[in-house]
C-alpha cells in the first residue's frame, strides 16, 4: 500500500509505502525521498527478549526493552555519486506523537544513564548500544546503517513519527502516520 502524506514546505511530496518485510516477515513503514530511504520494521517483544537475555540482561531489564515498542530502523543515502547529497540526521529532533503526547527519543545517551542506575552489566550495555540506531550520523551516497529505536511506547499502540533529517544543507521532516508498534504475542521460531 503507497499514500502520500502531508509535509513542512521543503518537502513538497513524499512516498509512504507499508506492508511486510520479506526478511522479518513483519510490517514496515517506509519513506522513499530523491536520494533517502528511511524504514521502520516491527519487531516483536519476544524477539527482543530474546535478544538481549542472549547478551547478558537480566530478565526484568530485557523486559523493560521489550514492552518499549522497539522497531529496526534503516536509513539509507541513495543519492547518484554524480550528484552527492549529504544527507544528517539526530535522533532528538524526532517527535513521537501518541495521542496528546508528544515527545523525543530516549537515545543511546539517555540509554547510558538507565543503564548505569540499573546496574547493567557491563557487556550488556555495550551490546545495547551498538545494537541501538546511533543518535546522529552523516551519510555520503551509497551510505546507509540500521539499528534498533526504541519508541516507548506499549505494545499494540499506534503513533504518528515526525521524522527530521538535513539533506545538502536543506531541513527535511516527514511525518509518518499510523505506526504501530507490535502486538506483545507468543510465537514459536518457525511461525513467522
Amino acid at each position: 500500500m503507497v499514500s502520500t502524506m502531508l509535509l513542512t514546505a521543503a518537502v513538497a511530496s513524499t512516498a509512504v509505502n507499508t506492508g511486510i518485510d520479506e526478511e522479518a516477515r513483519l510490517p514496515y513503514w517506509e519513506i522513499v525521498e530523491p536520494g533517502v530511504s528511511i524504514r521502520l520494521v516491527q519487531r516483536l517483544p519476544d524477539q527482543t527478549r530474546g535478544f538481549f537475555q542472549a547478551r547478558g540482561f537480566s530478565v526484568e531489564d530485557s523486559e523493560l526493552i521489550a514492552q518499549g515498542c522497539v522497531f529496526q530502523t534503516v536509513f539509507k543515502n541513495s543519492s547518484a555519486l554524480s550528484e552527492p547529497d549529504t544527507i544528517e540526521y539526530n535522533l532528538r529532533n524526532w517527535v513521537v506523537r501518541a495521542g496528546a503526547a508528544r515527545r523525543g527519543l530516549k537515545t543511546r545517551e539517555d540509554w547510558r544513564k538507565e543503564w548505569s542506575a540499573r546496574q547493567a552489566p557491563q557487556s550488556a550495555q555495550l551490546a545495547f548500544e551498538w545494537s541501538l540506531l546511533p543518535t546522529r550520523q552523516t551519510y555520503r551516497p551509497g551510505d546507509y546503517n540500521w539499528g534498533m529505536t526504541l519508541f516507548d511506547l506499549k505494545p499494540g499502540t499506534e503513533f504518528d513519527l515526525d521524522i527530521v533529517w538535513h539533506q545538502d544543507g536543506r531541513k527535511r521532516m516527514v511525518r509518518l502516520k499510523g505506526v504501530r508498534c507490535a502486538a506483545d504475542v507468543q510465537l514459536k521460531p518457525g511461525d513467522l
